[in-house]
Formats: C-alpha cells, sequence, structure tokens
C-alpha cells in the first residue's frame, strides 16, 4: 500500500546514529514526568501511560511515515477518555484504544492523510502557537509558589542557562541531556529539597504483558467505546499529521502521511492489547528529538526503548531528577515552538489570515481540544476564501445597435457566494428578442449556481426572451447536463411557483 525502498528505510535507521542515540535519550528522560501527568488526567495508574509511551514510540518508529518524530501517550487523547474511565473503569479504555488503532488504519487505507492539504498555514501558525502556550501553562503547577520552595525558581533558571548557553561550548552533547544531569547531581550532593520525578507516582518495575482487555464482547459494548475510539482516533490523527508536517519543515524533509496513519493505528491497537492508553505524535517532545540532533527511526526507537529500561532498571535513578530540570527542557520547547514572527506579522499579514490564526490559539487554548481550535480554524479559512473568490466574480453586458440581441459575458467563478450577485447583474424587465448568456471566462461549480442559472434563463423566457448559453467547459457542461432543468417540461411552473 505504501512502497518504501529497502535502502531508504535502512537510510532512515543508520544514518545518524550518534545523534539518534542521544537524544533518544533526552526524549525519554522529558517523557516520563509527562506519561504520568496523562494517566492522572485520564484518571488510571502512572503505568498506563509509562507503558503506552514506550509502545507507541516503538511501534512508530518501525510502521510510521515520519522518521524522528516522537509519539506517545497524550493530553490529546488522556483527555477524552476521562468520562469513559470514570463510568468504566480501565478495561474499557484498553479497549477504545484497541478500536481507534483500528480506525486509524483503515484511515490510512483509505488515504485521508491527504485531508492535511485543506489545513491552511495560518490554521499551522495557529496550531503551534496553542501548543506552545499549552505546553508552558503545563508547567504552571510545578511553579507554583504555594507547592515548591524558592529553590526551584533558581534551579529552572539555571537549567534554561545550560539549555542556551551549553552549546556555545560544545554541540556535542544535546543541553537539555547536560540541564538534567548537572541539577539531578547538584540535587543530590546538595541535599536538596526539591520536587523529583519520584514525587509524580510509582514507575512501573516489571515488564509489560500482553493481555485481552476483559469485557463482554457485545454490541452494547461497542456503543459504548465507539463513540470515544473514534474522537481519539480522530483527535489522535489529527495531531500526529500536524506535528509531521512541523517536523518536515524544520528537517526540511518530506514523508508519508497516509503511512503515519497506519504507524499510529498499528501502535495503538499493539499498545491496547499490553495495558496501555491511547496516543498520537507530541510536538514537544518532537521538536526536543529534532533540537537534540534526531532526525531518524532509530531516534524514537531509543526514546521507547529508553524509557522502558530507565522506569524498570532504573527507577531508583530516574526518581530523584528534579522536576525543575524537566521544566527547564519543556520552557525551552514552548520558547522555541512558538511562532514569534506570527506576533509581527499581524499587520503585515491579510487580516483574514491573522483572524485564522488567532481563532486557532483561543480555540485551542480555552477548550484544550486540538480539534475543535482547528476544525474552527479551516471553516473560517473556507469562509474567507469563499468570500475572496466571490469578490473576483463579475458580469459584462454587450447588446447590438437594434437593441434586440444583449448579451451577458460572465466572468470568474459561479458557486454558493456569488450566485446572487450573478442573479443582480442581469436586467430581466428589459427582455429584448434574444438574449445570450456566455460562460466561457466562467465556471459553474454547485447546485446553486446550476439553480440560478436555470431561474435566469425562465425569467428572460417568461418575459418572451429567446435564451441560449454559450461557452460552457466540459465540466460546467457535465453537472448543467445533470442538475439544470431549464429544458424540461414544466420548468417554469416549478421554479417560479415557489
Amino acid at each position: 500500500m505504501f512502497p518504501i525502498s529497502l535502502s531508504r528505510y535502512r537510510h532512515e535507521w543508520f544514518h545518524n546514529i550518534r545523534g539518534d542515540l542521544l537524544s533518544g535519550l533526552v526524549v525519554a528522560l522529558a517523557l516520563i514526568p509527562e506519561a504520568i501527568a496523562f494517566s492522572i488526567i485520564a484518571g488510571v495508574d502512572p503505568k498506563v501511560g509509562l507503558y503506552a509511551s514506550f509502545s507507541i514510540a516503538v511501534i512508530t518508529a518501525i510502521t510510521g511515515g515520519r522518521p524522528g518524530m516522537i509519539s506517545a501517550a497524550t493530553a490529546a487523547t488522556a483527555v477524552l477518555m476521562v468520562t469513559l474511565v470514570r463510568d468504566y473503569g480501565l478495561q474499557y479504555l484498553l479497549a477504545t484504544t484497541i478500536l481507534a488503532g483500528l480506525l486509524q488504519i483503515a484511515a490510512g487505507f483509505l488515504r485521508l492523510g491527504y485531508v492535511m492539504r485543506f489545513v491552511s498555514r495560518s490554521v499551522m501558525t495557529g496550531f503551534v502557537n496553542a501548543l506552545a502556550i499549552l505546553i508552558f501553562m503545563a508547567q504552571l503547577p510545578e511553579l507554583d509558589p504555594s507547592k515548591v520552595p524558592m529553590l526551584t525558581y533558581a534551579l529552572v533558571a539555571a537549567g534554561l542557562a545550560i539549555i542556551y548557553l551549553f552549546p556555545r561550548i560544545t554541540t556535542a552533547i544535546p543541553s537539555p541531556l547536560v540541564t538534567i544531569i548537572v541539577l539531578t547531581i547538584l540535587t543530590i550532593l546538595m541535599g536538596w529539597d526539591v520536587r523529583t520525578v519520584g514525587d509524580m507516582g510509582d514507575l512501573p518495575d516489571t515488564l509489560p504483558i500482553f493481555l485481552l482487555p476483559d469485557i463482554p464482547l457485545n454490541f452494547e459494548t461497542l456503543q459504548i467505546i465507539f463513540p470515544y475510539a473514534l474522537a481519539v482516533a480522530v483527535v489522535g490523527l489529527l495531531e500526529s499529521l500536524m506535528t509531521q508536517q512541523i517536523v518536515d519543515d524544520l528537517t526540511d524533509t518530506s514523508s508519508d502521511r497516509n503511512q503515519e496513519c497506519v504507524g499510529q493505528g498499528i501502535a495503538n491497537t499493539a499498545t491496547g492489547f499490553i495495558g496501555g492508553m491511547a496516543g498520537c505524535a507530541m510536538i514537544g517532545q518532537s521538536i526536543i528529538n529534532v533540537k537534540s540532533g534526531g532526525r531518524g527511526r532509530l531516534s524514537t526507537f531509543v526514546a521507547g526503548i529508553f524509557l522502558l529500561i530507565l522506569c524498570v532498571a532504573l527507577g531508583d535513578i530516574v526518581a530523584l531528577i528534579p522536576m525543575a530540570a524537566l521544566v527547564a527542557i519543556m520552557i525551552m520547547v514552548s520558547i522555541g515552538t512558538f511562532s514569534w514572527s506570527s506576533i509581527k506579522n499581524l499587520r503585515d499579514h491579510p487580516r483574514s489570515s491573522s483572524i485564522v490564526m488567532l481563532a486557532t490559539v483561543f480555540f485551542v487554548v480555552y477548550t484544550h481540544n486540538l480539534a475543535i481550535g482547528v476544525l474552527v480554524g479551516v471553516l473560517l479559512s473556507g469562509i474567507f476564501f469563499a468570500w475572496k473568490i466571490a469578490q473576483l466574480f463579475r458580469v459584462r453586458t454587450e447588446i447590438t445597435p437594434d437593441g434586440n440581441h444583449r448579451t451577458y459575458i460572465v466572468e470568474g467563478q459561479l458557486f454558493f457566494a456569488s450566485s446572487e450577485d450573478f442573479m443582480k447583474a442581469f436586467d430581466f424587465k428589459e427582455a429584448p428578442a434574444r438574449v445570450t448568456i456566455d460562460v466561457s471566462r466562467a465556471h459553474i461549480w454547485d447546485i446553486s449556481s446550476v439553480a440560478a442559472l436555470d431561474m435566469a434563463v425562465l425569467k428572460f423566457r417568461r418575459e418572451g426572451a429567446e435564451v441560449e448559453i454559450i461557452g460552457l467547459n466540459e465540466a460546467s457542461e457535465t453537472i448543467v447536463d445533470r442538475l439544470a432543468v431549464h429544458d424540461k417540461p414544466g420548468a417554469m411552473d416549478e421554479m417560479l411557483g415557489h
């Protein structure tokens, strides 16, 4: 279905081994608190999110369409399952995860990844800015002065200083990794009492095992889980495909959207069978990976493997990492993710583009729901586009010296938004002996425009004029022949009688 040459696949795995190994370790450390936090959001044990992050990262590294992109348990999918877990429990969440994965696989084989072409650049910018804001807001609980000591702020500041200044010394080691190591050693040696990863929840101490969700296999169960599975599948694919586009732009490479849909689906389906929750691509961790030097499939695979090793084998050590180090990394991600140029461009870009971008940001941040924000942005983009195209429409008119033959020359796109202007261009009361409607410079798109053409012809005929339509291109002629009624018996009574 999605052929890829063996040489290219091998290149995607092994062309950047050192960079992928180091970046994978950084991402694995950053995934731990995120996975635990998302498990808490969904109302399940931290192990559910950690197992999911391991499984999804490893499987998408093998089956996904975007090398170097990080997929794991996410807030976008976790918030959709809160009610399901509360009302029905963990087993139904696992079943939902499996079904969501199957729906995503189907979407990939139906080639629905191409719907991303309808997402405008303004929506993409709004999506990126909103996620940057959400990533920063997610760090605020770790900066709450009523919950953390003042020392936390000093550690976060030190972490940011290392992140931005260490690359001036060398880029051989990712600065986020140096931040984690330095702040952890300092905290341990100095005996500082600050929040650590261990305070977020218990880390798993065993490998995941295969299991079947303990639920009745009947239609009633399907009725319960299908709406949740559909929502998870749509939101998961939407965030994954948009993150995929961002990573494409960051690395100046292209990738396969439909393969990514299939890869995400396989990962979620498998994850449900090992006790994990559904997930998708993560823009924050993907940017950490890219900025830390990760480019290939190996970086994603290593992130998943390191995550499991860190949690199961080295859990006691990982638990000592101060949250301040990870907060500093995520603040760096939010700053790097936000499109600062978009603020300056508000004055220069068309007002419609700025409105689309701001509306996307507002609705994603306000609802914490990626799908709603992007849907609003896409709808606004469509409305503004239709309005602009409608402004390019006009009708010119010519008449013979004897006043018996008037020609209306239609120019532009005739569709639902321009059909009203089309009708206003005609003087039906004048009623010369002959009327020609020349559409050789126009294109007829939809049923609204065909109905307007019908109405114009019938009104002229009612006034006694002979009407001829000329210049229909092949596509316009096809839709007019199929839908128009002006030449059918009784058409005048039917249309003008409404």
